[in-house]
């Protein structure tokens, strides 16, 4: 996958030039099909890091349900229900700044079990990794580890103090350096600043994930996140994946979290020009739209779902 060659200067000249202008360079990128894509919350709560739009970090008093590792049985659950949903990738979720050791084996376990499936691809989202962890992960068979930088270098120290933006970065290392695809995306509408959108792009093209899930703030009450819902709208979202699509132009780009946020015709217009891949069903600690509901877009757009 290359780099992209294109530059800050470019990238921000183009943020700000006519938007369906915009939208039309980046389609030229999009191919004519979209990957559905789901999720198990496997542990919910109790996480030691301070993320300030994070619903489950124990750094405030947030009204959610904290429970342990789930079963096997329900992930597996989970996983025959997406994949029945023509989900062609499925993954296990939970919360917390690392694995947890005690609960690891388990985990590889759920692994296999999402493997078995016919035409269903694992995934994890389980935290930061070290080595050894990283190289377990894909002795058992996982196909794409998720990790987000959330926000650009610049603007990381006002989203998060507990861990670092390095941090991150060392992970996904880790995850292409043990031959797993990598899924790694943003958060918009953290307070950042349209350059710190385009850096965003530029640190995710030095990743090159194979996949970029594009969340949009659902702010939580009790975060101090709670009251940014207007620090980006609709038009500026659609530039944003627009951008990110001419930066990255070999990754998938995905509707994750925050996507209702969106008008119907303005999800289309980003499905019919930037956006290949949707996570369907509910998220973490919010509500998405019904695997029902998304066939029927991606139908009406004329749109082939991949497998």
């Amino acid at each position: 996958m290359a780099t992209a060659t294109i530059n800050k200067e470019e990238l921000l000249k183009l943020y700000n030039s006519n938007l369906d202008e915009l939208l039309k360079i980046a389609s030229k990128y999009v191919q004519n099909t979209v990957e559905i894509c789901s999720l198990v919350n496997a542990r919910n709560g109790k996480c030691s890091q301070n993320c300030k739009y994070c619903a489950q970090s124990s750094h405030y008093c947030t009204d959610i349900e904290s429970y342990p590792l789930v079963s096997v049985e329900t992930v597996k659950k989970a996983a025959t229900d997406a994949k029945e949903h023509h989900a062609s990738r499925f993954a296990i979720v939970t919360s917390g700044k690392t694995p947890d050791e005690s609960d690891f084996d388990v985990m590889l376990e759920m692994i296999k079990e999402v493997n078995k499936i016919e035409g269903l691809k694992s995934c994890a989202s389980i935290g930061i990794l070290n080595e050894e962890q990283a190289k377990r992960l894909a002795d058992a068979g996982l196909k794409r580890f998720h990790h987000n930088i959330n926000t650009s270098r610049s603007y990381y120290p006002e989203v998060c103090t507990t861990h670092t933006f390095e941090d991150r970065i060392n992970t996904c290392r880790l995850v292409k350096k043990y031959g797993m695809e990598l899924c790694c995306g943003v958060i918009l509408g953290m307070g950042e600043s349209i350059e710190q959108r385009v850096e965003m792009a530029l640190n995710l093209a030095e990743i090159e994930p194979d996949s970029i899930p594009i969340n949009i703030l659902m702010p939580i009450p009790q975060t101090p996140f709670a009251n940014y819902l207007n620090k980006i709208d609709e038009e500026n979202v659609l530039r944003t994946l627009a951008i990110f699509k001419i930066a990255n132009p070999k990754s998938v780009l995905r509707f994750c979290g925050g996507r209702m946020r969106l008008s119907k015709e303005n999800q289309e217009k980003a499905l019919q020009t930037c956006v290949e891949g949707i996570m369907t069903g509910n998220y973490l600690t919010t509500t998405g739209s019904s695997p029902e509901d998304d066939i029927l877009m991606i139908k009406k757009l004329n749109k082939n779902i991949s497998y």
